[in-house]
């Protein structure tokens, strides 16, 4: 397993601001310029955010693949934030993800993680919620296949972890896992521990997130947000583990979104909980 950042962790500086609950920084960044960044913060890999870029062509996307060679860089293309196919209730944007398949394949990621939906888009009612979306599913499980690449999806605030393995194990396919976000899964207010040892055996790319508890409604985002790995409520070192005895091997893809106001610098946030990670793989 090898330490990487999720680009999400610059969402400011590519414009995307929780209203009321962040500032604007005043700047702005490039894909150039986040690429530089991971290098300097001498991580394995990149979890490039599709949101974030504009379209792509064939010529741009061989150019991007050619960069990360150079960089030395592992990748997994991320597409469908915020709110990816709606929860089954937008079709139309299959389309998009099956364009994005080819084009992970031509920037050389091996894996492509995707957002189903959103805490904004889940439904009330499992077996509908299952129902939409397994048509989706299993259109783009083909194109990936077609491709060579995996696909993996998020627990995004939209599934229980018991909810997203029925899904995984209805479609059976060697090509779809899951992207396991360690501190979704407190938000969805399951016990993050049993929902990550439920999603590890699944786990084909990860988010790894720690967050803590605020004054509000528990089932409000802004009441967990993001704090520096080691110093919230997730049992990092179990997780680790439990992922290690299921055979990953790949990238652990450091995400901070919403951080907590104690902590003023993204920098040192990302910079300590890299430093965490690594000390956490030092002592396995």
């Amino acid at each position: 397993m090898k330490p990487a950042i999720d680009f999400y962790c610059y969402h400011r500086y590519f414009g995307e601001i929780y209203p009321g609950l962040e500032q604007d920084p005043g700047t702005r960044i490039t894909l150039d310029e986040a690429l530089h960044r991971a290098v300097s913060l001498g991580v394995a890999g990149v979890s490039i955010e599709t949101c974030f870029l504009p379209g792509f062509s064939a010529r741009v996307a061989d150019a991007l693949g050619r960069k990360l060679d150079r960089l030395g860089l592992e990748r997994i293309w991320a597409w469908g934030h915020l709110s990816g196919l709606g929860s089954g209730g937008a079709p139309e944007r299959l389309r998009d993800l099956r364009d994005h398949i080819e084009i992970a394949a031509r920037v050389g990621a091996r894996v492509m993680r995707i957002c189903c939906g959103s805490r904004l888009t889940r439904p009330a009612e499992w077996s509908r919620h299952k129902a939409a979306l397994l048509p989706l599913l299993h259109e783009a499980v083909a194109q990936a296949r077609a491709h060579e690449v995996v696909l993996a999806i998020e627990n995004h605030i939209d599934f229980l972890a018991d909810e997203l393995v029925e899904l995984i194990e209805t479609i059976g396919s060697p090509w779809l896992g899951v992207c396991l976000d360690t501190g979704n899964t407190l938000r969805m207010l399951e016990d993050p521990l049993q929902a990550a040892l439920k999603l590890a055996p699944y786990a084909r790319a990860t988010h790894v997130k720690d967050v803590r508890a605020r004054a509000g409604d528990p089932r409000s985002f802004a009441f967990w947000p993001s704090v520096p790995l080691g110093q919230g409520l997730i049992d990092l070192p179990a997780i680790f583990a439990a992922l290690r005895a299921h055979g990953y091997d790949g990238l652990l893809a450091l995400e901070i979104d919403y951080l907590d106001p104690a902590y003023t610098s993204d920098a040192q946030a990302m910079a300590q909980s890299l430093d965490y990670m690594r000390g956490l793989l030092a002592r396995a």
